[in-house]
């Protein structure tokens, strides 16, 4: 199948391109990108004035709860999910049930998502079933077709089982992604410890905790020098650590997600589940050292840590599962917060939500260029929308973006080179 696309305003940073033109995909690939590129004959043709071409998002912390939890996602709705929101590629975490911590449980869950609408990748266990007690075997996860090992979900709390993750994952050339929490200090707090918590009366998780652990993981990868990917940061304190890192030459990267950006732990003040999650929302200080740490280049990706529940299971603040979903709402939300009032350009956010974590992947994903694969999204800035939870694509509806106005939409999402959503 043959599709142009005309007259759209195509933002690749991979390429430096930042203008109007034409984009024309053949066999899954970009075959021309720039002015009259889709002048000659194609199976479709879509007219993209007005809309912005952009790489496909690439999602670095997705939960599809498939196997064993799938009342509450699963590979196919995961997927509808994230093709509305523009997102082509996603790695998916291992903490399903069972986990994946075996080459069986692996290629089970590839062979279905091959199938799936988005190119999903799959992270393998660095513990057996995430418990800390006995090394997975990353060699024979690699050989499966594992794209990273974490054990997230949970941290792994044995610190040479960590080292020797990192040496092993580094040698087979792929990431380690790690879940930064002391279990010590977090265990019984559901929110950030701070005024909100203790006028609530509920336990609170101190940012020690992910302190704590970030600055462990920052001197096992100076020590090892691995890479080290820190998943979901959300305190100033992580942040710093991160940024001394990086000065030093340590090869880490990170990131943030949008509700850390937007929030803070005083949204939790009516008690609403639907605005808890691990790491928990952080101080006003937290939220401005998120923010600045995207515009000077300490966080490096937006992720969504995607985490769908059932509405039975968010009704009770105190005893809810932790987690939000955010696939659909994370591109609108980042344009909203970051573009719209001038902070960054466009170029900047996609390198943020398409080309850096390609490259922390290590994937062929986050380019517009010719011969990339055929995989973006269009995307109209003008757009303004209010998040409706019933609307949502995936199974779940816990979204702290509920009821708010946002302004940027997916119209298309391109996979592949076929069209796996239409804004209708």
């Amino acid at each position: 199948m043959t599709l142009s696309v005309r007259s759209v305003r195509i933002v690749d940073p991979a390429s430096n391109r930042d203008e109007t033109g034409d984009l024309y995909i053949a066999e899954g690939k970009i075959a021309a990108a720039g002015p009259g590129a889709g002048d000659r004959p194609a199976d479709r043709v879509i007219d993209g004035s007005g809309l912005l071409a952009l790489p496909g998002l690439v999602d670095l912390h997705v939960h599809l709860r498939d196997p064993g939890q799938t009342h509450k996602e699963d590979l196919r709705t995961g997927s509808l999910a994230a093709a509305a929101g523009g997102v082509t590629s996603l790695l998916a975490m291992p903490n399903t049930a069972p986990a994946v911590d075996s080459p069986q449980v692996l290629r089970d869950i590839l062979t279905r998502a091959a199938g799936q609408p988005v190119r999903i990748y799959q992270a393998g266990c660095i513990t057996m079933g995430l418990q800390g007690e006995t090394p997975a075997d990353l060699n024979a996860l690699s050989a499966a077709g594992a794209a990273a090992f974490t054990d997230d979900g949970r941290p792994v709390s044995n610190s040479r089982y960590m080292r020797e993750a990192l040496q092993e994952a580094a040698r087979l050339q792929r990431p380690v992604v790690s879940h930064c929490e002391d279990l010590y200090l977090a265990a019984g707090g559901i929110m950030n410890e701070g005024p909100a918590s203790r006028e609530l009366g509920v336990r609170g998780i101190p940012a020690a905790a992910e302190d704590a652990a970030v600055a462990r993981e920052v001197a096992l990868a100076a020590e090892t020098g691995a890479p080290l990917h820190v998943c979901h940061v959300s305190t100033a304190g992580s942040l710093s650590i991160i940024r001394a890192a990086k000065r030093d030459g340590v090869r880490v990267t990170c990131e943030t997600g949008p509700h850390y950006f937007w929030f803070t732990e005083e949204s939790l003040r009516a008690r609403d589940a639907d605005f808890r999650m691990n790491p928990p929302l952080g101080s006003p200080a937290d939220k401005r050292a998120v923010l600045a740490a995207l515009l000077d280049g300490t966080v490096d990706a937006i992720a969504t840590d995607h985490a769908p529940h059932a509405p039975s299971e968010k009704a009770d603040f105190v005893k809810a599962p932790n987690g939000v979903v955010g696939m659909e709402t994370s591109l609108a939300a980042s344009y909203t917060a970051l573009v719209r009032p001038g902070l960054m350009d466009m170029a900047g956010l996609v390198r943020l939500m398409s080309l850096n974590p390609a490259k922390i992947l290590g994937i062929p994903a986050g380019s517009l260029a010719p011969g990339a694969p055929a995989d973006l999204c269009l995307f109209d800035p003008a757009a303004r929308w209010r998040v409706e939870p019933d609307k949502l694509r995936g199974k779940s509806r816990n979204t702290p973006f509920k009821g708010m106005e946002l302004t940027g939409r997916v119209r298309y999402t391109v996979c592949r080179g076929r069209v796996i959503f239409e804004d209708k």
